[in-house]
């Protein structure tokens, strides 16, 4: 074991920490109000809508996310080319920074499992209770937005916790894209001495460091939103 490498390499991995977060927040910040919408028209059964939802949902969850990882980052290039000669924009779409693809992909992943998320959480809540801000003058949209989501909300967040930590984990796999990520960097600097054992060990502490550290956030923020239980009851 060489612990000089293993010290040295643990902040190189650690330098791959803001790519990781900077994708799960992108791919969050677009899977949550998504994920949220198609779960509404799953609950309220919206033709067309709600079978194509089902059928997402059942192609993410029964297929690896790396096989998606490559059919995206295959496809998107293909496409693109076809677009851009057709139009004759003159721009090399290989030279697409492969974050973007990363957005993409993670964002089309989790925007599934979060469909799921909300369309169990929204389940719990009486329609009573919809009907109720109607008679009170209430807006659909505030609703929702006072009372619906708050306790949907907190059904759903242990939920959406396991989702975000499974994402940053997931983001690992960037690196067969090309992402400079937490693997990729470590990886990197393993292959000049070899030293992949210590190179995957700093993976791991890196890893465990940072999605102990987001469930302790969700923890909290679990507590604080607990006094909608009451309401929920």
């Amino acid at each position: 074991m060489n612990y000089q490498f293993l010290l040295e390499t643990f902040f190189v991995a650690l330098s791959g920490v803001p790519i990781a977060l900077l994708v799960t927040v992108v791919a969050l910040f677009i899977a949550l109000p998504l994920g949220f919408l198609l779960a509404l028209t799953r609950i309220n059964k919206i033709p067309v809508v709600h079978h194509l939802a089902k059928i997402y949902v059942s192609f993410v969850r029964g297929t690896p996310i790396i096989i998606q990882i490559f059919i995206i980052y295959s496809s998107i290039p293909l496409m693109l080319k076809i677009i851009f000669e057709k139009y004759q924009i003159p721009y090399d779409i290989y030279k697409i920074n492969p974050i973007w693809y990363a957005f993409i992909v993670f964002a089309f992943s989790s925007t599934a499992i979060l469909i799921e998320v909300f369309r169990s959480a929204l389940s719990t809540i009486e329609k009573g209770q919809l009907e109720a801000a109607y008679s009170v003058g209430l807006t659909t949209f505030q609703a929702y937005t006072r009372i619906i989501i708050p306790q949907a909300l907190v059904v759903a967040l242990p939920n959406i916790c396991t989702a975000t930590v499974n994402l940053i984990k997931a983001t690992s796999l960037g690196y067969a894209i090309s992402l400079p990520e937490i693997t990729l960097k470590a990886k990197v600097a393993a292959n000049v001495g070899y030293n992949y054992v210590e190179a995957y060990l700093d993976i791991f502490i890196v890893y465990l460091i940072l999605c102990s550290t987001v469930e302790y956030l969700f923890k909290r923020y679990e507590k604080y939103l607990s006094k909608y239980k009451a309401a929920n009851a």
